[in-house]
């Protein structure tokens, strides 16, 4: 596994499990960094073990379930890539100096346990920071390390509640719903690269490490935007209201002769425009300003449908496209991964996984480019590993630096 990344110099020892923490060692592994993924032996990753789907080395993939438990998540396929596995039980001693010996070489380590399990293992904070002084601690909870409920365990959709996210959203008021990917993790994975970027920016003017500490009700406060100043400062408590923005009029999906598109128009001039293509009177009484749409907001939605009742989805897309009004359709994921414009971002990418053969996985969000602005290849991606697959290359590599 090859890097030219940013982080190329950098050791991860990633202790995390689930997705909180995978996300976010996933996310410094694509920038370059090496990420030894600690596992417990025997079972690994508690996802693993999540789905279905499963992909086993079949021919096709799916069928003919083999009995020697070569299946692998798809779920787990999602959060790892580009990293190593080493399985290692911390409550034995030989495996728990191995995992000492990473430490000391490490600039970055990540967990995301529940408080308190790190100190019963001996390898609290304060041991791991004494063992290596410029090591960079991530640690991520479900709802904080201290306060009246920081021991709480944390899972995505009780964060997503527990956070507020699904009382705004959803069809309305008494219809809260989930976000249908785990983005509380998924949150609190990002903020916690966040975090360990800055610290080791730090560090190399302190020449010190530090822990960095998030939560999934952290991440997801933190993304409330105008939501949260809507109460805070207003005294408004949003609620959920389907598919159409809060405080922009008319911002949303709308329904057409033969099905539906999505329109936003986060400006005045929009609006003019808009109405000046649809025949519709941008000064009518009541709907000339933002704030008056918003306060009409049902009415403006039937305005805008009856406006385009007569046009069917494709035309009105080009339609909307001509008169520079922006403006989309809603893709399932198999429109998404086939869409020309997704593949020529970089979002996926071919990987040669150790059972399965070749793979196509969603790709890293960012792309690099130099002063002439060509385009900086930044790693060759590595397939998310097999249990234990890297962990004797790992043991030798550290019995050697030793000698």
């Amino acid at each position: 596994m090859t890097s030219t990344g940013p982080l190329s110099d950098l050791l991860v020892v990633d202790l995390s499990r689930a997705l909180a923490g995978p996300h976010a060692t996933m996310m410094l592994g694509d920038l370059g960094a090496r990420i030894v993924k600690v596992e417990a032996p025997g079972r690994g990753d508690d996802t693993r073990g999540w789905g279905p789907p499963f992909r086993w080395p079949s021919e096709d993939g799916h069928t003919g379930e083999p009995t020697d438990g070569t299946r692998e998540s798809t779920y787990f396929l999602s959060a790892n890539r580009n990293k190593e596995s080493i399985a290692l039980d911390l409550k034995d001693d030989a495996d728990r100096e191995v995992l000492l010996e990473l430490v000391d070489r490490a600039d970055v380590l990540v967990e995301n346990f529940r408080t308190g399990v790190l100190d019963r293992l001996g390898l609290g904070f304060t041991t791991l920071q004494e063992r290596n002084p410029r090591l960079v601690i991530l640690s991520i909870t479900g709802f904080g390390h201290d306060g009246p409920e920081g021991g709480r365990a944390g899972y995505d959709q009780i964060a997503q509640g527990e956070a507020g996210l699904m009382s705004l959203t959803g069809s309305g008021p008494d219809d809260p719903q989930k976000v249908g990917t785990p983005i509380s993790d998924l949150l609190s994975g990002m903020y916690g690269a966040y975090g360990v970027l800055a610290a080791l920016h730090e560090r190399e003017r302190t020449g010190h490490g530090q822990v960095v500490r998030t939560s999934l009700l952290a991440a997801t406060v933190g993304v409330h935007a105008f939501q949260g100043t809507r109460w805070t400062v207003a005294g408004e408590v949003g609620r959920a209201q389907g598919n159409h923005h809060a405080s922009i009029a008319p911002y949303g999906l709308f329904r057409c002769a033969d099905g539906a598109v999505q329109i936003a128009l986060g400006s005045e001039s929009l609006w003019q425009r808009f109405c000046a293509a649809f025949d519709l009177d941008p000064e009518l009484p009541g709907f000339a300003t933002n704030p008056e749409r918003v306060a009409k907001r049902e009415e403006t939605i039937a305005l805008v449908e009856e406006a385009f009742a007569s046009w069917n989805a494709a035309d009105l897309l080009a339609r909307l496209a001509e008169v520079g009004i922006p403006a989309g359709k809603v893709r399932t994921l198999d429109e998404v991964y086939a869409w020309d414009q997704t593949a020529s971002q970089g979002l996926l990418v071919d990987v040669d996984h150790a059972t399965l053969g070749r793979l196509t996985l969603p790709g890293p969000p960012l792309r690099f480019f130099g002063p002439d602005g060509t385009e900086v290849t930044r790693r060759d991606h590595a397939a998310p590993p097999t249990l234990d697959e890297h962990g004797a290359a790992i043991r030798a590599w550290v019995k050697e630096d030793d000698q």
